[in-house]
């Protein structure tokens, strides 16, 4: 079984071999391997090819310049660039910096604050599809965070929204689209009870994500943070509290298996 890294370098190395890469346009790519230092930031090109997810810009503490230099020095490396909670303002000024209200790829999303680059549609390359389900309406953030960053990696994604347990009815009502799942990334605040009740329906991975919502008592979060850590069903994983993007990236990667042969598909996604 070959790691990403062993995977990308024996390819480069073939298509060299093949004529379809030159040699010199192979250094080019090799070179950059450690990283490629723009001052605002040291980007690692590399980092899908050595742990199957590409580097992705946080952008909340950064200004919009500096968003902007990463963004438009990313977009030349040739794999979709994400951007993740990023406000309005910042991307006003990171899109009038970038010209991207002339036609460019750019799109931004305001309910969960990403911006996401890319060329033309992004090929599917995960070996099944990624629900992302929300307890409630005030989730929805933090569950289209989840559900672009899982699109941008290569996913076929689905969403189920408003599925909370306050009307378990509605949990049943979607239970063949939760149960055609590879992996599941569940999204609740208040208590927390979402993941461990649609676990206990479902033969795939669970991955739980709690978020901020709820009244005093919910502590920002941390009662249903503890109560998926605390979950009865089998097959539950948690993350931080609002991270969307790392329930992603967990059911990303296991949508993507080492050594699978996920470059045989051609479907893509817009």
């Amino acid at each position: 079984m070959t790691t990403p890294n062993e995977e990308y370098l024996q390819g480069l190395l073939g298509e060299v071999a093949d004529g379809r890469v030159s040699p010199s346009d192979a250094f080019e790519q090799l070179r950059r391997l450690p990283g490629e230092d723009i001052g605002v930031a040291r980007l690692d090109a590399h980092r899908r090819q050595r742990s199957g997810l590409p580097e992705v810009v946080f952008g909340s503490g950064k200004s919009p310049e500096q968003v902007a230099a990463i963004v438009d020095r990313m977009r030349g490396h040739g794999t979709p660039v994400l951007v993740t909670r990023l406000s309005p303002e910042a991307h006003a000024a990171c899109g009038e910096a970038l010209d991207a209200g002339k036609g460019g790829p750019g799109r931004y999303d305001p309910v969960s604050r990403t911006w996401l680059w890319n060329d033309g549609p992004i090929e599917i390359t995960g070996e099944g599809t990624i629900v992302v389900a929300c307890a409630g309406t005030s989730d929805l953030p933090v569950a289209e965070e989840a559900a672009i960053t899982a699109e941008a990696f290569g996913n076929r994604v689905e969403r189920v929204v408003d599925v909370g347990v306050a009307g378990i009815h509605r949990t049943f009502s979607s239970l063949d689209t939760l149960r055609s799942a590879r992996v599941l990334v569940v999204v609740a605040g208040m208590e927390g009870a979402l993941p461990s009740v649609v676990a206990g329906l479902v033969s795939c991975p669970v991955i739980a994500v709690p978020t901020s919502v709820g009244y005093g008592a919910s502590f920002g979060g941390l009662a249903a943070l503890l109560g998926m850590l605390n979950s009865c069903a089998p097959g539950v994983s948690v993350v931080n509290i609002d991270n969307g993007f790392g329930g992603a990236c967990a059911a990303s990667l296991i949508n993507h298996p080492v050594g699978g042969s996920v470059e045989e598909s051609s479907e893509e996604t817009p």
